[in-house]
């Protein structure tokens, strides 16, 4: 690699320099991410967003990248320029807890490209609904809520399972692609965004309705450790005689302590942290994706039956 003269060298360091495009530069690394997915890991407005990445790209650390109607952001392909920024960046402890929640968000705002902007078919979206329906998500059910639109496969069972079918998504692109996929099929859905891509707030759910005979969390970028809070919020919305959904991935279950607890085991606890009864639990596994699904219902519409009831066991 040739030297850089100083007047560039400055340039990086002044574009790379500020705590806001630092996470920038940090997330375009990994992937290719647009504006929206950008701004909602940041917590800040597209407009400001716009103009740190503008900043990034004028000193050439990042490159634009058009995908169909979106415009992405990558690290640039020049050869001194991304050396430079993967050098600045080997120096980032990615432990960081503001990094990992970054870079959990922007999976979060991102995901349901792979899905339900693509036509929603895949073999993890097929088995997923399999689950659904071997769980008994059948017509006709009265509201059904379904957190995450990741798997196109899930939001077009609770549709046809339910006369009335509510949709959090956690980006405006997200809430797009799902609304665009409830067209193409014909199915009827109200598709709400809500307002954090990393975990439905207690006021998405109440902006979503009261009580549901069916909620699905198809939630695979929350993490493991957002998921406490996420179930306890639900727990709230589920009717007394109602069933939850879940489907989370098996690495964000994955003990990362001195305290070693299998997957399984610990969605269990969760689960009746938050008065859910489980009773169904099984790993799926397709597209080289590990998913845990579970059943579960509120613990007081299933008296006498343990917690660790389920068809998996660690």
């Amino acid at each position: 690699m040739n030297a850089a003269p100083p007047s560039i060298l400055l340039q990086w360091l002044r574009a790379a320099g500020e705590p806001s495009r630092l996470r920038l530069l940090a997330l375009c690394a990994e992937s290719a991410l647009s504006v929206s997915d950008l701004a909602q890991a940041l917590r800040q407005s597209e407009a400001r967003v716009s103009r740190h990445l503008k900043i990034l790209c004028e000193a050439g650390l990042l490159e634009r990248l058009r995908q169909g109607q979106w415009v992405h952001y990558r690290m640039a392909a020049a050869a001194d320029a991304a050396s430079f920024a993967r050098g600045v960046l080997a120096h980032l402890d990615r432990r960081d807890p503001q990094l990992l929640r970054d870079a959990t968000a922007a999976r979060a705002a991102a995901a349901p490209d792979r899905h339900a902007a693509g036509g929603g078919e895949s073999r993890l979206g097929r088995a997923l609904a399999g689950f659904l329906a071997a769980g008994g998500l059948t017509a006709p059910l009265d509201a059904v809520l379904v957190v995450g639109v990741a798997h196109a496969e899930l939001l077009e069972s609770a549709a046809r399972a339910a006369r009335h079918c509510t949709a959090l998504a956690p980006s405006r692109r997200a809430a797009q692609a799902a609304r665009a996929f409830a067209e193409r099929r014909g199915i009827a859905c109200e598709v709400l965004q809500a307002s954090s891509p990393e975990a439905p707030s207690a006021a998405d759910l109440g902006r979503a309705g009261a009580q549901f005979d069916g909620v699905l969390l198809d939630h695979p970028a929350a993490g493991g450790e957002a998921l406490p809070g996420v179930l306890e919020c639900i727990r709230e919305v589920i009717a007394p005689a109602g069933r939850l959904w879940i489907f989370e991935p098996y690495d964000s279950l994955e003990s990362r302590g001195r305290i070693v607890e299998h997957p399984l085991a610990r969605l269990r606890r969760l689960l009746a942290a938050a008065g859910l009864v489980c009773e169904r639990l099984s790993p799926v596994e397709a597209d080289g994706e590990h998913v845990l699904a579970a059943l579960a219902r509120p613990a007081s519409a299933a008296p006498g039956q343990a917690a660790s009831a389920g068809h998996a066991t660690p």
